[in-house]
């Protein structure tokens, strides 16, 4: 096994085999090829970051902690139709929020419009570029097929001057769109569709949410990417697969371009997750079409989803890192992220009672005013501390855990003659119970047996089962929304599926009029918080518009206990 370099970072695991890309980082080290490493995240302000992002982000980012070297933040804002300055506030956040810090100021493909233009020029001077009249259809036409060559365009040849003048006149705002486009000059007869002459340059007469009405032509993402690489220094740049037949482009720019530095590109398989989309053009017709709650809905594989989910950051981090960096594309499955998810939670999430479906049961051998303070554990671990929870007269159990008759099918619920122990707390006993109109129960009368907390008792009647409850005068009322996989297909949009016809019509139900223990009036958003016997939630993170706290206590549901899914 290769010797791995020294550096901080999740990746420097040495119990791992280096992949590809680390391989190749260590021989350029050692040859002298560079001296420090420089990678950088690029995405496009066209949507939010999904999960898919989180493994590239903890690539790129985490490659530059292990070689202690620097890692950009750069918007290839090269398309002001689909850019937004909302998707760029989004993405900085989900990164910072995943626990990355990128090197000196957020970068942007605008900040070298000006540069990226003379290049442009430079390469008409050379006889490399010209500018084009063909239109959308005519190109498509005169590019030929992956089995057939492409021809070359009239204007292929046309004078220096006269390209120069046009670009120009494109620049400025004096060319409707679509007249005109400027075109590198390689190989129309090339085997590799993306040296036939690629656009470099097209009219787009539409504001830049950064420059304004500043340009009236944006430098196409395959023009721009590399320059933007060499212009900062970046010496590995690392994609997903699907550019790899673009690599060769990329070097022609380079090579064919003064750039200060001469980066070299590596692609890696991408993340597919099953029961799920991970394109942004499915993912806004989600958001647009009303199919979802926003963006960062919790069902989405968005990085604002989960993070609304609840999902700790450092589970997206453990998920990502314990997938392979390879040469093809693979599809991991969804209970491998719930893995993380649950381990992080089971490890670190505070326990809490939330009755989901209450039901109230009065205590008939307790005063009215009973009030005792129980203490309980936070968690597991003993370090975490107590909670103190309050015991009354009146509680609430939830409803599934009370049977009108027993049988050994509910042998661990709560029924007439039949003994239960309240989680943390006394062994009741159930007496009776009463009904409404609906043939609903809806109160039971019960007793509670003497000098139970934590023993059993005296008669030797030992309860079958443990059950949560909370305080009915001493609890907060909240509502919990519970979540499932958002398709039911596990691959939704393979082929030629309709991806809309996989969405899982039960992925949300919403539980009204919940009550929770005390200690969660004070719950953080963000925070993680085990329901005892019911699955991991957390506070939801969208406020009100006055307070920095939400409206209403509204709890999502990160994931349950158990996987449900086979």
């Amino acid at each position: 096994m290769e010797k791995r370099p020294s550096g901080a970072g999740s990746m420097a695991d040495d119990s791992k085999p280096l992949n590809f890309i680390q391989q190749a980082i260590n021989s350029d080290l050692e040859s002298g090829v560079v001296d420090k490493v420089v990678t950088r995240f690029p995405p496009e302000p066209n949507g939010y970051l999904h999960i898919g992002h989180a493994k590239s982000i903890c690539l790129n980012f985490g490659l530059a902690q292990q070689y202690g070297g620097d890692c950009h933040l750069r918007f290839d804002d090269t398309n002001p139709e689909k850019e937004e300055d909302e998707y760029v506030q989004a993405i900085i956040e989900d990164v910072q929020w995943l626990g990355f810090q990128w090197s000196g100021d957020i970068r942007y493909a605008s900040d070298y419009f000006g540069q990226l233009y003379e290049w442009a020029q430079y390469l008409i001077r050379e006889g490399k570029a010209y500018v084009c009249e063909l239109n959308a259809e005519q190109m498509r036409e005169y590019r030929g097929t992956l089995t057939e060559p492409g021809k070359n365009s009239p204007f292929r040849d046309r004078p220096v001057e006269e390209s120069l003048m046009l670009l120009e006149s494109m620049k400025n705002g004096d060319v409707d769109e679509w007249l005109m486009t400027l075109r590198a000059k390689i190989d129309m007869a090339s085997p590799n569709v993306s040296l036939r002459d690629p656009v470099m340059y097209r009219v787009k007469k539409v504001p830049h949410h950064r420059t304004g009405d500043a340009w009236n032509i944006y430098p196409a993402y395959d023009f721009a990417h590399g320059q933007e690489d060499a212009i900062e220094g970046v010496s590995h740049s690392v994609c997903t697969l699907e550019f790899a037949s673009n690599r060769p482009l990329y070097d022609w720019f380079i090579e064919n371009l003064p750039v200060p530095a001469t980066p070299h590109q590596y692609e890696f398989g991408r993340l597919n997750l099953n029961y799920s989309v991970t394109s942004k053009r499915k993912l806004k017709q989600l958001v647009d079409e009303g199919h979802v709650d926003g963006w960062n809905d919790p069902r989405m594989p968005t990085i604002s989803g989960l993070r609304r989910r609840g999902v700790p950051a450092v589970a997206i981090r453990n998920f990502c890192d314990s997938l392979a960096v390879a040469k093809t594309d693979g599809m991991v499955d969804m209970s491998q992220l719930e893995h993380f998810i649950r381990d992080e939670l089971n490890n670190n999430a505070p326990r809490a009672m939330t009755v989901m479906r209450p039901l109230k049961v009065v205590i008939a051998n307790l005063p009215e005013d009973h009030l005792e303070q129980i203490t309980a554990s936070v968690h597991p671990n003993q370090d975490m501390g107590i909670r103190s929870l309050p015991f009354t007269r009146e509680i609430y159990i939830d409803q599934d855990d009370f049977k009108e008759e027993y049988s050994k099918k509910f042998k661990k619920k709560l029924s007439p003659g039949k003994r239960i122990r309240l989680r943390n707390g006394y062994v009741i006993e159930a007496v009776d119970y009463e009904k409404n109109d609906a043939d609903e129960v809806v109160l039971v009368n019960a007793i509670l047996i003497e000098d139970t907390l934590g023993k059993d008792p005296a008669d030797e009647v030992k309860p079958k089962g443990v059950i949560h409850w909370v305080s009915a005068q001493y609890c907060v009322d909240c509502d919990v929304y519970l979540y499932d996989r958002l398709f039911s297909d596990p691959l939704p949009d393979a082929g030629d599926k309709n991806f809309l016809d996989a969405i899982n019509p039960d992925s949300l139900h919403i539980l009204t009029g919940c009550k929770a223990e005390a200690s969660l009036a004070d719950a953080e958003v963000g925070q993680p918080y085990q329901f005892e016997r019911e699955g991991y939630f957390c506070l939801n993170s969208c406020k009100d518009s006055q307070n920095s706290r939400p409206e209403k206590l509204v709890f999502n549901q990160t994931i349950a206990l158990r996987s449900v899914w086979s």
